[in-house]
């Protein structure tokens, strides 16, 4: 019947589904409800967009390149890499700021009021942590020697960093009154701007770098510098980095909603 409708059928039939008050069909419940669906779209959007890069460089990508030889390399690199960082670099910023938008308007500042405390302060207090840690992991990721250059050894490490900023986290922000949404976004989304802040401060730095070496050696012939080699690997053991930790990050995006473990 659908099928065979005329617009002016089709028309009326959707005024007459949105004006029946036990209707399937919901018109917007005003501009911020508006604001809050959209910012969660682009949200997750996003995500899927840098989160799925992430995997395919470090389940596909890094398997595959050793295998190629130098001048494939050459071909390969300069053609892909620049595109996927692209994506991947601008999908992490869209990722990170959407949901700090949308976790500081709607979830953080209603549970601040709820616990009386002010919703700037225990932002301010939050990021600073997640920043502290981030210097923490940033540092021990540069020497890429000794046990630096380990990655069972960092694993650990690192680990022991995030479960600090998660402790933190929830001794600065457990109080009555702050919900398990709150509190599991506070862990899962530090995570998030950490795994931010690797993109540009290692991943993105070094792979520029080794791009434009790679291009000029398969052009001009020009040799590529012995520091494309400490380069990639850092490079690598940032990605590697943030691989593990969008595991923890999305199960704490997920109990947010679906699986109450934080809250008094």
């Amino acid at each position: 019947m659908l099928l065979g409708a005329s617009f002016p059928q089709l028309l009326a039939l959707y005024q007459s589904a949105v004006s029946d008050g036990g209707s399937l069909v919901h018109p917007p419940e005003g501009a911020a409800a508006t604001v809050q669906i959209l910012l969660r779209w682009l949200h997750l959007l996003a995500g899927i967009i840098w989160i799925g890069f992430l995997y395919f460089f470090n389940i596909v990508n890094v398997p595959l390149f050793k295998k190629l030889d130098g001048p494939t390399k050459g071909k390969v690199i300069p053609e892909m890499m620049p595109r996927a960082l692209w994506w991947f670099r601008w999908g992490a910023v869209v990722t990170v700021l959407a949901g700090l938008m949308y976790f500081a308007m709607y979830i953080l500042a209603t549970d601040a009021h709820n616990a009386n405390f002010s919703s700037w302060t225990a932002l301010g207090i939050w990021l600073g942590i997640v920043v502290v840690v981030y210097v923490f992991i940033y540092g021990l990721l540069q020497p890429v020697k000794g046990i630096f250059n380990n990655g069972n050894a960092l694993a650990v490490l690192i680990g022991i960093a995030v479960i600090a900023m998660a402790a933190l986290h929830l001794m600065w922000l457990g109080r009555p009154g702050v919900s398990n949404k709150t509190l599991s976004i506070a862990i899962g989304g530090g995570l998030g701007v950490i795994m931010l802040l690797n993109v540009w401060g290692i991943i993105w730095p070094c792979q520029k770098r080794i791009i434009a070496w790679t291009k000029d050696n398969a052009e001009n012939g020009t040799p590529i510098p012995a520091e494309s080699a400490t380069l990639a690997r850092r490079a690598f053991l940032a990605s590697r980095a943030n691989f593990w930790l969008s595991i923890p990050m999305l199960f704490f995006m997920g109990t947010s909603s679906h699986y109450e473990i934080f809250g008094r």
